[in-house]
C-alpha cells in the first residue's frame, strides 16, 4: 500500500541467504576462500559499526556462519559470544543503518543461538555445526536441530477512537508502548492477542487483524504486530505485568510521535516494531 510509514525495523531480505548452497560444505568453503568473501566484525559481543551505521566487514578467519550472498560475495561470521543484556545494543539500534539491520539480527540471533544448543536436546551429547551454521547435527542420534523462532503478538487495541498502552517496569521513565505477549502452545494469534490483552489490561476484544511483523534478535523473536476492537474501555491492570496502562487519544499519539515539549508521553524507539504500529495507526 502506498503512503504507508516505512516496514518495521530489522525487516527486509537483508541479502540473498542462498539456501541452495548451505548444505554444500565444499561450495561453502570455496566461497570463504574467494578474495572478495567478508567476515562480520564484533565488539563486546555485538556486529561492530561504522561512523555511519554500517555493519564492518574484514578478512574471512573463521567462517562458521554463512550469512549469505551480496551481488554474489558470501558474507560469514564467527561464532561470537553474545552480550548478555539486550539493552546493551539500543545504542547501536539508534544508528544502525536500516539496510543493514535484518543482517544484524540474523547475524546476532544465530551467534547466540549457537551458543546455548552445543548439546543435544534429544540425547545430550555434543552436536556439530552444519549447513553453513544454519543448524546443528548431533553425530551421536542423528537428531538434526535448527534455530528456534519464538513468535510474540505485540497490539494495539483500539475503543472509541483512543488507543491502549502501557508501559513496563523496565521502560525509561514516561514511556509507552503496545502490549505484548508471548503465543503459547496450542494457541493461534488472535487467540493469543485477545488472552494478552485480557490478562494485562482486563479488557475483551474482537475483530484482530494483522498489521505487520519484525524479528527480533532478544534472543531471537518474531514480532507480530495486530490491532483488535476493545469492546469496553474499562481496564482492570495486572501491576505484576505492568506499572500503568491508559488510553490515548489520535492527537496525543500524535504528539508523542512528533516529539514535542508538551507530549504527554514517549514513544518506544524507532526499532521497534510498536512504533510503526503507531505511525500506521495514526496514517490510516
Amino acid at each position: 500500500m502506498t503512503g504507508l510509514p516505512p516496514d518495521p525495523f530489522f525487516s527486509g531480505a537483508g541479502l540473498d541467504r542462498a539456501d541452495a548452497l548451505r548444505g554444500d560444505a565444499a561450495a561453502v568453503r570455496a566461497l570463504a576462500a574467494h578474495a572478495d568473501a567478508r567476515q562480520l566484525k564484533w565488539r563486546a559481543g555485538l556486529p561492530e559499526l561504522d561512523p555511519d551505521g554500517k555493519l564492518i566487514w574484514g578478512e574471512v578467519s573463521k567462517p562458521e556462519l554463512f550469512l549469505g550472498l551480496d551481488d554474489g560475495a558470501a558474507r560469514f561470521a564467527a561464532i561470537e559470544d553474545v552480550a548478555p543484556n539486550a539493552y546493551a545494543a539500543f545504542p547501536l539500534m539508534a544508528v544502525l543503518d536500516a539496510s543493514d539491520a535484518p543482517l544484524f539480527a540474523a547475524a546476532l540471533s544465530l551467534s547466540r543461538w549457537h551458543g546455548r544448543h552445543g548439546f543435544c536436546a534429544n540425547c545430550g551429547q555434543p552436536t556439530e555445526l552444519v549447513r553453513g551454521g544454519w543448524s546443528r547435527r548431533c553425530p551421536a542420534c542423528s537428531a538434526e536441530h535448527f534455530p528456534r523462532v519464538d513468535p510474540v503478538v505485540i497490539m494495539l487495541a483500539e475503543h472509541d477512537g483512543w488507543l491502549l498502552l502501557g508501559r513496563q517496569p523496565q521502560y525509561p521513565p514516561g514511556r509507552y508502548s503496545a502490549l505484548a505477549g508471548f503465543v503459547e502452545v496450542g494457541e493461534n494469534l488472535e487467540a493469543a492477542v485477545a488472552r494478552e490483552l485480557f490478562e494485562e489490561a482486563g479488557i475483551r476484544v474482537r475483530d484482530v487483524r494483522y498489521v505487520a511483523s519484525q524479528p527480533w534478535p532478544f534472543p531471537s523473536s518474531l514480532m507480530i504486530g495486530c490491532h483488535a476492537e476493545a469492546q469496553s474501555d474499562a481496564l482492570t491492570i495486572d501491576t505484576t505485568e505492568l506499572d500503568d496502562a491508559r488510553w490515548f487519544s489520535r492527537e496525543e499519539v500524535a504528539a508523542a510521535l512528533g516529539g514535542g515539549p508538551e507530549a504527554p508521553f514517549q514513544p518506544p524507539p524507532r526499532a521497534a516494531i510498536a512504533r510503526t504500529l503507531l505511525e500506521r495507526w495514526l496514517a490510516a
